[in-house]
């Protein structure tokens, strides 16, 4: 009997774990059917997040997969496989039978494939031709254009005046004449439009026919039907510019708004706006402002000499008021166009420049302070006068970025202004600067406080005035601290509100800087403060010193001698801190220092004191010390020597220790010293480190005294 068919064995991995053919997230292997599968792009693509370890492993299971896959597709069709061979009967014959439709198919491909190119190549050249006809086409309206706007010019300059006086009566009704045939109709001759308003409809109309031929200009260039009509075309626009210069003065001379606004917009059309602002400034600004402020043989003749300009602004501005704001106001008018003219800059503000410059230069010196500053003040008055002809702030901002706007401010010189003022105001001071004497003067803190100050910076250096520096004593600079908080509280106090006061009239932004600024000078004072008490520290520790020297003696006392062990203090101990007593005690510090400030000398001056004691004292126990242990040495070599016991002085104090005992008798009282003071020595990391270099050994855990 047969065994019954057992189930294949699967292990605990495969029941509790992913399939043997899983594979992760990433890998894809449909994505290796895609007709445009690249081996190259996909490994790097992967390559991008998943380690080529962990690729090449994945591959590698993918193979094999692929690979029982094939083999278990062949065990399947087993039998089919075998007898595929016996089956492939005349082959050879059959693929030569399958091949000739082939061929002839691809020939005929082939063919169809060259006539279609053909056909392209035609389609392209007819296109190609079409566009260059296009192209043609549209040159030859824009020269076909360009011909009817010269003429269409030429025939409206013909409608114009031969001269200018032809319309010099321009208030003469139409009826006085015919007819234009430019389009001037019969109802416009009874509305009794002037001749002068009429040219300038003209005129307008011919600038925007010009700026239209100024188009085709631009989109024609370098062809030769446009340079043959080059010379047409500046004779048509000299004979415009001309005429409409004519027109426009006479508008200005009879106050024609019409007129005047016709032309400018003529100007505006073939954008020479500087042009109109220029002739302006000649014909209507020139002479009113050279009667004001005359140059030349008009100054010699009017015998102006004063170089005050606040009488010319004043004049100035009653001929704007009554002769030039109709036009101000025509060019400023809402909607009208005409905001691209700039006759406040251009024509206004530049002729009065001129005018100052040629006849009163002198006006622009700083070297007259006071008149200087006087007419620099009248001049920003001025252009506030004319900013208020500005319809908005755009205009304004416009205004204010003219060339000549800038030219104007850069004629007021306010560095050169101010530094002769400050010399002026400040002589006596910056002299003062230079000098190095010690003449104290309570009653001017200020002057003396700078001297001291110049005095105290040459004493970080070298070069003249040092001599004041090494004379100088602790009471020198409490006046010196003194007068730096007496200058600081009077400049951020009462002189930064006088100041402020005098500016009041300017805007926040101005005071808020001048502020700032008067704030930032006093805080440099009293950054000043903490060199000046460096410098007073410095010079007590020095006299200190002097007496702490004195410590060296307790060598020599104890050195070799059979004194017993010290009970009290030294003598030098209570004179290391007198000058620092007798100057807190002063008359000066006492009237002048603060208790901050005292607080501040006692404890730097304590520490200084200190740290030089610390060091001495080192100094001196190490070098007993090193004395000691070759004495010693020596010693113990002679009693080998002589067979004697090496331990004889074992049990007595060491003269190292008596000098110890003497320190610490000295720190002990000098501490007390401090304590007198207001100084507590424990807090003194120096003195805490002097403790431990003397103090015997059960006193070295805590300071008591």
């Amino acid at each position: 009997m047969a065994d019954p068919i057992s189930a294949p064995h699967r292990s605990a991995t495969e029941f509790f774990s992913d399939p043997l053919d899983a594979h992760p997230l990433w890998f894809k292997p449909a994505s290796f059917l895609y007709p445009d599968f690249d081996s190259e792009s996909y490994i790097s693509e992967l390559r991008t997040f998943v380690p080529f370890d962990t690729l090449r492993s994945e591959l590698h299971n993918y193979l094999s997969s692929l690979n029982h896959e094939l083999i278990d597709l062949i065990n399947r069709d087993y039998a089919d496989f075998v007898n595929l061979s016996t089956k492939l009967v005349d082959v050879d014959s059959a693929v030569v039978r399958m091949r000739a439709p082939l061929v002839e198919l691809r020939e005929k491909i082939e063919q169809f494939r060259g006539s279609v190119d053909a056909s392209l190549v035609s389609i392209k050249n007819g296109l190609r031709q079409r566009s260059e006809a296009a192209s043609t086409r549209e040159t030859l309206e824009l020269l076909l254009d360009t011909f009817h706007v010269v003429s269409k010019v030429e025939k409206l300059i013909k409608e114009l005046p031969s001269v200018p006086t032809d319309w010099s009566n321009g208030d003469t009704n139409l009826t006085e004449r015919n007819s234009l045939s430019n389009g001037i109709s019969s109802q416009d001759v009874e509305n009794g439009m002037t001749i002068r308003e009429t040219q300038s409809m003209l005129l307008e109309r011919i600038a925007s026919e010009m700026n239209r031929l100024k188009f085709y200009i631009a989109h024609a260039k370098n062809l030769p039907f446009i340079e043959n009509m080059e010379k047409r075309i500046q004779s048509a626009s000299l004979i415009l510019d001309a005429s409409l210069g004519h027109c426009f003065v006479d508008g200005l001379q009879h106050r024609d708004a019409n007129a005047i606004y016709n032309c400018l917009r003529g100007y505006a059309a073939i954008d020479n706006t500087r042009n109109a602002e220029e002739i302006f400034r000649t014909t209507m600004v020139a002479p009113s402002v050279q009667k004001f402020i005359p140059h030349g043989s008009s100054a010699v003749a009017a015998g102006s000499s004063v170089d005050e300009l606040e009488d010319d602004y004043q004049k100035t501005k009653q001929f704007i008021d009554e002769d030039c704001k109709f036009l101000l106001e025509i060019s400023s008018a809402e909607n009208s166009g005409l905001h691209v003219f700039d006759f406040l800059a251009n024509s206004i503000l530049k002729e009065v420049l001129s005018a100052i410059q040629k006849g009163k230069p002198g006006a622009f010196s700083p070297g007259r302070p006071t008149a200087f500053l006087k007419n620099y003040k009248s001049s920003l008055d001025f252009l506030a006068y004319l900013e208020g002809y500005c319809p908005s702030r755009s205009a304004v901002a416009k205004f204010r970025s003219q060339a000549v706007y800038a030219e104007f401010m850069k004629q007021w010189n306010i560095g050169v202004y101010f530094s002769l003022r400050f010399q002026e105001i400040a002589g006596t001071l910056a002299s003062v600067l230079t000098a190095y004497s010690l003449d104290t003067q309570i009653g001017c803190p200020l002057d003396w406080m700078l001297a001291r100050m110049s005095s105290r910076w040459v004493m970080q250096g070298s070069g003249t005035g040092c001599e004041w520096a090494l004379s100088a004593v602790p009471d020198d600079f409490i006046l010196i601290i003194h007068d730096i908080k007496y200058i600081g509280m009077e400049v951020c106090g009462e002189y930064m509100q006088y100041v402020l006061q005098l500016l009041s009239s300017c805007s926040a932004d101005v005071l808020d800087s001048v502020k700032q600024s008067i704030l930032q000078g006093g805080q440099s004072l009293n950054n000043l403060i903490p060199r000046v008490n460096d410098a007073v520290i410095e010079s007590l520790v020095e006299k200190s010193v002097e007496d702490l020297r004195q410590l060296k003696g307790i060598t020599a006392t104890y050195r070799m001698t059979n004194k017993p062990l010290p009970v009290r203090h030294s003598p030098y101990v209570s004179a290391v801190l007198r000058p620092l007593k007798a100057f807190l005690d002063g008359e000066r510090a006492t009237a002048y220092l603060t208790s901050e400030t005292r607080q501040v000398l006692l404890l730097g001056s304590a520490t200084g004191i200190t740290n030089c004691y610390n060091e001495l004292a080192a100094e001196l126990v190490s070098l007993a010390r090193k004395t000691e242990s070759s004495l010693q040495r020596i010693r113990q070599g002679a009693q080998r020597r002589a067979g004697a016991s090496s331990d004889v002085s074992d049990h007595n104090m060491s003269d190292t220790d008596k000098i110890c005992m003497q320190l610490f008798l000295d720190i002990q009282e000098y501490a007390r010293n401090l304590s007198a003071l207001g100084v507590d020595a424990a807090t003194i990391p120096s003195y805490r480190s002097l403790w431990q270099c003397v103090a015997p050994p059960e006193r070295q855990n805590s300071i008591s005294f």
